[in-house]
């Protein structure tokens, strides 16, 4: 096919499409004249797709096109409507989708941390050199426990909920290099395993883990889930299958940046753990018991809200009519 030739046959008719798409007013007369120029131009724009794949003359049509189905279907939906379907459908199937490199990250924390925390805590060398022994012996007994109680507590759950919420865009946002989320999961790792390691070496441990994992469980699984997503974005750009490159990215962008939104939810309910459960002297079971209950609001949502989400063929990306004319990829 000539696209040359078919843009010049076929020009007039849409300019005059155009035309009526960007009319204030349309009489009766003029609306049966939109709906056929419009059912003639989208032919003509499969025709080019399908024989010339994209070129500016799909890209102009494609954009006049879009215009006039605009004119002849309103307005988009109200985007209040939008917000059920995300929280039902968008947002856990994208965060299902992350399910098993959530997983492999959180496997590399914990190894990461525990080897830290085995490597400083079995040499009292590397223990000295973290500080003096009255340094050292003031934070395992006093300024470890004091950091969630010198604060009131909802002062504190906000504090950390938008620190939180913060590294967690980061990782989703920065996830494209490929570099920033492995880089917060290793120094958020190696910082844990060398706390881990001061509190044994003053016969502290069980307090570290009382006050670590009320919070912890959820905090942590946000962190891991951010990092999973940062990372299948990278992928999407390194490995885009018979997609281009750009359209893969663009397509795994719009899918995962939700899970940035979803996780200042998740991590919202973190900080009210960390600022109003892990301080409190309560047995540790307790506050162990409330810590894993907010785990589990949250691994349900994602698995198995999500599962079904996906199941029916949820991705977390917009719809085709929300993202507009899709790219046709052979094979």
């Amino acid at each position: 096919m000539d696209l040359d030739a078919l843009t010049a046959a076929h020009r007039a008719e849409w300019e005059r499409l155009d035309e009526l798409s960007r009319s204030r007013r349309l009489d009766s007369p003029e609306v049966d004249e939109l709906v056929t120029r419009y059912r003639s131009a989208s032919a003509d724009l499969a025709d080019i797709k399908t024989t010339a794949g994209r070129s500016p003359q799909a890209d102009h049509l494609s954009l006049v096109l879009a215009r006039a189905r605009l004119r002849l279907t309103g307005p988009t939906e109200n985007v209040m409507r939008r917000i059920p379907r995300f929280f039902a459908l968008q947002l856990p199937a994208a965060l299902y989708r992350l399910r098993w490199t959530t997983l492999a990250v959180a496997v590399g924390f914990i190894a990461v941390a525990t080897l830290v925390a085995a490597w400083i805590g079995t040499d009292p060398a590397l223990v000295a050199a973290l500080g003096s022994e009255a340094q050292l012996a003031s934070y395992a007994q006093d300024e470890f426990t004091a950091y969630y109680t010198e604060n009131p507590a909802a002062v504190f759950a906000g504090t950390v909920w938008t620190n939180n919420a913060w590294i967690a865009a980061q990782c989703v946002l920065f996830g494209v290099t490929g570099i920033w989320p492995i880089y917060v999961v290793v120094q958020n790792a190696v910082g844990l395993g060398t706390s881990a390691a001061v509190m044994a070496a003053f016969d502290r441990l069980d307090v570290f883990f009382a006050f670590i994992l009320p919070h912890g469980l959820l905090e942590l699984t946000c962190i891991f889930v951010a990092a999973a997503a940062g990372l299948h974005i990278f992928w999407a750009w390194v490995v885009p299958g018979r997609r281009p490159r750009a359209v893969a990215l663009a397509a795994a962008g719009r899918s995962l940046a939700t899970v940035a939104v979803g996780l200042v939810f998740a991590l919202g309910l973190s900080g009210i753990v960390e600022g109003f459960v892990t301080p409190q002297p309560w047995p540790w079971p307790v506050k162990l018991g409330l810590g894993a209950l907010a785990l589990g609001i949250f691994l349900g949502y994602m698995l198995g809200l999500g599962g079904r989400a996906f199941r029916r063929g949820e991705t977390g990306d917009l719809t085709e009519d929300e993202r507009g004319t899709p790219e046709l990829v052979a094979g």
